[in-house]
């Protein structure tokens, strides 16, 4: 059956005419998490994707969506760093499980592909998840060179990497934990770290950062690119600025989500680390996100002290929240071992994949413009 590939248009608004491609093209992105993970919890919602496609300036996004007919059936997002020197291209690729081994999947891969020339860039870097149950298939195992980790080879999204010429690069455990009817707990663990604490405060805040604090906040946001493992991965230096802050701090305000930032503060007002939990509007669930000590300031605990910092505010906010999920590289130990002696535990696996294209390639490959392709 013949399908279409197309530019998905970034409407004004979610709930217009204008938006019902953009719209079908995150309900396909939740079905695809959904048939991974068996809930939508991880999808972003039409309305939380909108700003990220307005980022103009950092990590623009750009997307392709398969149809057939007036049904989509699958999607390929693609964004990228716009710092000096980045050189790669971040999808993300989807198809509906009924659609695949239909070509429809490689026709996005090949639109993406068209982007990376247009920008110049070398490097395609993808990831695929695998669930808990399915982690166990028989068969053949794909191991990244460090973690103790793998994945079945025949899962849909390792397999489709692979016979495209992607390498394993990293994995990565995503993990969850209940924290619904902790509240004591945190806080009486957090209150008997903090009593043997010295040299560093911990502060929090709700979604906008002290404006005292930016400057240094902005070389630890930017830390987040460079320090932690990043296995045989290309990753892009992230240039930060108070600028920067601010904007993605006003990005997750229009995406309807709520960010609660735990951070370690020296004695000079300078942040040593922090840690970032994110709240998706009407969700049960939060997110862990960016979790860094600065090299100068680590052996003091700060990891632990900060992490139980932002779950006692995250009772205090958002009461209702049942669960919270982190992603960490596999060979990540330390960061692990904090999060296991917290209560998370493993609920998949995140393989991130690289693709280094051959010279050849970028001779004949095309360019993705504005026009749509067909495929059968």
């Amino acid at each position: 059956m013949t399908f279409e590939i197309r530019p998905v248009p970034v409407p004004e608004a979610i709930g217009t005419p204008e938006a019902r491609e953009f719209e079908a093209m995150a309900e396909v992105g939740a079905l695809v998490e959904e048939s991974v993970w068996g809930h939508r919890k991880f999808a972003w919602n039409p309305s939380e994707l909108l700003p990220r496609f307005r980022d103009e300036q950092y990590q623009p996004l750009r997307a392709f969506a398969a149809w057939r007919g007036d049904r989509c059936i699958g999607r390929v997002e693609c964004t990228w760093e716009r710092s000096e020197g980045a050189e790669t291209l971040d999808l993300v690729l989807g198809v509906l499980p009924e659609a695949r081994r239909q070509g429809v999947g490689t026709a996005l891969l090949a639109a993406a592909r068209g982007v990376a020339i247009e920008l110049g860039r070398d490097i395609l870097t993808a990831m695929s998840d695998v669930a808990a149950a399915a982690l166990e298939a028989p068969g053949d195992r794909l191991e990244a060179r460090d973690g103790s980790g793998s994945i079945p080879a025949s899962d849909p999204g390792a397999a489709f990497a692979v016979s495209h010429g992607f390498r394993l690069a990293q994995l990565e455990r995503v993990s969850g934990q209940p924290v619904g009817g902790r509240d004591a707990e945190f806080a009486r663990a957090f209150a008997e770290l903090e009593a043997g604490a010295s040299g560093y405060r911990i502060l929090t805040w709700v979604d906008h950062a002290p404006d005292h604090l930016v400057d240094s906040l902005a070389i630890a946001q930017q830390a987040m690119s460079t320090d932690p493992p990043v296995g045989e991965s290309t990753y892009d230096v992230e240039i930060w600025d108070a600028a920067r802050v601010r904007a993605t701090e006003a990005q997750a305000i229009e995406s309807g989500r709520t960010s609660l930032f735990a951070a370690a503060v020296d004695a000079s007002d300078t942040v040593a680390g922090f840690t970032e939990l994110s709240l998706p509007e009407g969700s049960a669930s939060a997110f862990q996100w960016s979790t860094i000590v600065l090299e100068a300031h680590r052996g003091h605990r700060l990891g632990m002290r900060l992490k139980l910092a932002n779950l006692v505010q995250l009772h205090r906010v958002a009461p209702e929240r049942t669960d919270v999920y982190t992603w960490n590289a596999d060979e990540n130990e330390h960061m692990l071992a904090v999060n296991v002696a917290l209560g998370y535990t493993v609920r998949g696996l995140s393989a991130l994949w690289q693709l280094d294209p051959a010279p050849a390639d970028r001779a004949d490959a095309g360019t993705a413009g504005t026009g749509a392709t067909t495929g059968s």
